[in-house]
């Protein structure tokens, strides 16, 4: 059996919070998953809260420990190279473009164990060479390269991983 679903208007505002609700609220928003601040001011400018009053929260959810862009960046660092396969230099861009501080970025990316980024670059070479079928070395290891550069690894280390792998696969 089958209910019918609920038509929510795409034009009904959403609901604004009172400074107490949203006190409560952002707490929990912050609490179910790690946050930075453009995204929970985004989140109270949504809700009707503005300027003195959103900065407020924001420095009441930092000094109660539900706010840390450190801690977010950290944990966004090793969710995305553990999990999607990041490289550095597409994790660093995504940091860079949620405004988190330099300092916190770089705190960040110390989460990347260098041997563990080069096992996951011979992983993905590996991986991705198996999946093309093009007879021709050359056009093997150029859509492989711009494969992983668009992964976010860098030019040098994917030519070093290249020429490891493909120098195995020839032998």
């Amino acid at each position: 059996m089958s209910y019918p679903r609920k038509d929510y208007d795409r034009d009904q505002p959403k609901k604004y919070w009172s400074l107490s609700e949203a006190k409560v609220r952002i707490a929990s928003f912050c609490a179910y998953q790690e946050r930075y601040q453009q995204e929970v001011r985004s989140k109270l400018h949504e809700r009707g809260i503005y300027r003195e009053e959103a900065e407020e929260l924001i420095a009441y959810l930092i000094s109660e420990g539900y706010l840390n862009e450190e801690r977010f960046a950290q944990a966004f660092v090793r969710g995305k190279f553990r999990i999607k396969k990041w490289g550095r230099n597409k994790i660093l861009q995504e940091l860079k473009s949620r405004q988190i501080s330099p300092n916190c970025i770089k705190s960040g990316m110390k989460e990347i164990d260098e041997e563990e980024y080069w096992d996951t670059l011979l992983h993905l070479v590996e991986k991705k060479a198996s999946m093309i079928k093009e007879s021709d070395d050359f056009k093997k290891r150029y859509k492989t390269h711009q494969y992983l550069m668009g992964r976010g690894f860098e030019s040098d280390l994917i030519q070093s991983a290249i020429e490891t792998i493909f120098s195995k696969q020839n032998l």
